[in-house]
């Protein structure tokens, strides 16, 4: 059992990709009822798994489990390469054969065995596939390199509840005892931080009061603190934090890395709030490469807004123009909602169904806060018809 589950479509998606293996997936409200059976189904239908990147998980604890796996390539957010090199190399450290054919990944092993497993980048992904996979390994696993985000460590802490033995937990080095079987277990999943900045993020550009309920400022020490440095006021109080702006922010500098560094997800929120920001502030993206389509959308309302290669300077204006823009990712979206808070008339953002993905009920929590959103259908062109 699964508490504190986000009403988002990624895990509607996820859910349905385990349905589709065999399990029965029950949803009341914030929890879902997970009942695996003795034997899995061991693949991964394409026309589910294209909808979103994550459901590449299912990889590595499917080849633990069944022996074997075929996942269909996965889909997702258009913000640039995002290969999955390392998820296999470190299926193979751990004595599985992967193939890719027709669109699939296949992955056999009769038991994975224990390795050092080195991660080229920290990735979250391969380090969550890696982890669960080596859970189950004969032997002892190390995965060096290991992402660090609060999503490692929640997942870390129910496979523990489960009866895992990993150790270096919050490190860039785990080493996981692989265990013979695993346990069912209640979990309360970590809250998303991405969610809870966003909020953050909107305060300071419109310049008002928001308290986040169940936001973790723990985990969101460097956003705060860029929030603070652009003049807000931020404080922690019971069982979350709360931001205040008064006047127009000031510029702040970033550069995305992986956790503890600036989240990349973020990038596209701060990247919004320096567009009405007082001064000219420079952007760093080292995560990836292709996350500045969203400036072009920004352009379109007004930003001043030039990229070099990594590099993006924003030259913060008084006011945005409202106009059509399309999302192109999770973050981009809610990003463009953000800036047409802010801007001039009205803004149409179009591809909405990738806000979804990310945030539960995004327009209901906007229009409590007392902004004129409304979410609306719009009929394709007669050309499209």
């Amino acid at each position: 059992m699964l508490t504190n589950v986000p009403d988002i479509q990624d895990v509607t998606v996820m859910g349905e990709v385990l349905r589709r293996l065999g399990c029965d997936v029950v949803r009341d409200e914030a929890r879902v009822a997970i009942t695996v059976p003795a034997r899995p189904g061991h693949e991964a239908d394409y026309d589910l798994v294209r909808r979103i990147r994550a459901s590449i998980a299912v990889l590595g604890p499917l080849v633990a489990r069944c022996g074997q796996a075929k996942v269909a390539l996965p889909g997702g957010d258009a913000i640039g390469s995002r290969g999955l090199d390392m998820h296999v190399a470190g299926l193979i450290k751990l004595g599985a054969e992967v193939v890719s054919r027709h669109g699939y990944l296949i992955a056999q092993a009769p038991r994975l065995t224990g390795a050092t497993v080195w991660l080229d980048f920290p990735s979250v992904g391969a380090t969550e596939n890696l982890l669960m996979a080596s859970a189950l390994a004969k032997g002892t696993t190390v995965i060096d390199n290991a992402a660090r985000e609060p999503e490692i460590v929640d997942l870390c802490a129910m496979l523990q509840q489960m009866g895992a033995q990993i150790g270096g937990v919050g490190t860039s080095t785990l080493e996981i005892d692989g265990v013979e079987t695993l346990q069912p277990v209640t979990h309360e999943t970590v809250s998303d931080r991405i969610v809870a900045g966003t909020w953050a993020v909107a305060a300071v550009m419109t310049r008002g009061d928001v308290t986040v309920i169940g936001g973790r400022p723990e985990h969101l020490e460097m956003p705060l603190d860029k929030l603070v440095q652009s003049g807000a006021f931020v404080e922690t109080v019971e069982g979350g934090f709360r931001v205040v702006m008064d006047r127009r922010p000031l510029s702040v500098d970033l550069v995305t890395l992986p956790y503890p560094g600036f989240a990349t997800d973020f990038q596209p929120l701060f990247l919004g709030l320096n567009t009405i920001a007082d001064g000219t502030s420079m952007i760093t993206e080292n995560v990836f490469e292709s996350r500045w389509m969203f400036v072009n959308e920004l352009v379109r309302l007004g930003a001043d807004v030039r990229t070099d290669g990594h590099h993006a300077v924003v030259r913060g204006c008084e006011q945005l123009s409202g106009a059509p823009v399309t999302a192109h990712d999770i973050r981009a979206g809610a990003g463009l909602v953000l800036a047409g808070l802010v801007a001039d008339g009205v803004t149409e953002v179009g591809e909405a169904h990738h806000i979804d993905r990310g945030y539960e009920g995004f327009v209901d929590k906007l229009v409590a806060l007392g902004a004129d959103v409304r979410r609306e259908s719009v009929a394709a062109p007669p050309w499209l018809t």
